[in-house]
């Protein structure tokens, strides 16, 4: 299992960006949250086998929300036990 966390920077808050984000967490065997920051950025915390969490993550930046990206950081996460899904976290 891989595990990631992706900050993403930009025009990424108030414009629905954690929402398309969890529409297309569908279409992967993905679970984890995505959550705005006190700073402005959007959190994304995504857990799964490899390839699946980096085609997701491919999708997110190819997706129209690329446009909004100014930048973007990852690193190595772990997800609390028992988490299940993927949820917007407000």
């Amino acid at each position: 299992m891989n595990g990631r966390r992706t900050t993403y920077a930009g025009r990424v808050q108030g414009v629905g960006f954690r929402w398309k984000i969890r529409a297309l967490a569908a279409g992967y065997e993905v679970r984890g949250s995505v959550r705005n920051t006190d700073e402005g950025s959007v959190e994304l915390l995504v857990h799964g086998d490899h390839p699946e969490v980096e085609a997701f993550l491919e999708a997110i930046r190819t997706s129209d929300l690329a446009g909004l990206i100014s930048s973007e950081s990852s690193e190595e996460a772990c997800l609390p036990p028992g988490s299940r899904g993927f949820h917007i976290v407000v």
